[in-house]
């Protein structure tokens, strides 16, 4: 193992299975896995952390992908694993995720915060004791009305999905900053209007 402090973790949030892959609270995972394809990374089931994991080499940087494989809800226990394993400082860790309360296509980076309602930081937060981790928020848009479950567990309209790949690119280019250059610089390209 090479030295702990080149590890980093990134983790997509997100319900498995095909039923989900397109719908608003799978932007964490749609993100994260088209950061493993553009740099050919392939996913690999890790039964014992309950997650699908892909690594890849970053300039002098080791780069863990998680996502999850517990539903949104436990999504805690399997990044508590990876981050024990690997002995990672908390500052090596960045969560992806959906925010309904963030307008549709608008993006959040920040290095702290409460778990704002989103039952995958919840978990997190739980699992690791702490709300000292970096999280990229990516706005779905919130409900107009009707219940919040169906919402995030709904597709995006024809319209948000045409504008979908644009929104990835952007957040995995603020991905690679924040490897690269570090969260600040990152901030800077994802945090605006």
């Amino acid at each position: 193992m090479s030295e702990l402090s080149s590890f980093y973790l990134l983790v997509g949030l997100g319900n498995p299975g095909n039923a989900y892959s397109k719908t608003r609270h799978n932007m964490g995972f749609r993100v994260v896995q088209a950061l493993a394809e553009k740099n050919g990374w392939s996913f690999r089931k890790e039964k014992s952390s309950f997650s699908e994991l892909a690594e890849g080499k970053k300039g002098d940087k080791t780069l863990l992908l998680l996502l999850p494989q517990t539903y949104m809800n436990s999504s805690g226990e399997a990044v508590r694993i990876a981050k024990e394993y690997y002995k990672l400082p908390m500052n090596n860790m960045m969560v992806v995720l959906d925010d309904i309360y963030l307008p549709f296509g608008s993006m959040r980076l920040k290095t702290s915060g409460s778990s704002g309602g989103h039952n995958g930081l919840k978990s997190i937060e739980t699992h690791l004791g702490s709300q000292v981790y970096a999280r990229l928020k990516i706005g779905v848009g919130d409900r107009e009305g009707g219940d919040l479950a169906d919402h995030v567990l709904s597709p995006f309209s024809k319209e948000e999905e045409e504008k979908v790949p644009s929104l990835i690119q952007k957040a995995v280019e603020g991905l690679e900053i924040w490897l690269s250059a570090g969260i600040t610089k990152a901030m800077q390209h994802l945090n605006g209007p």
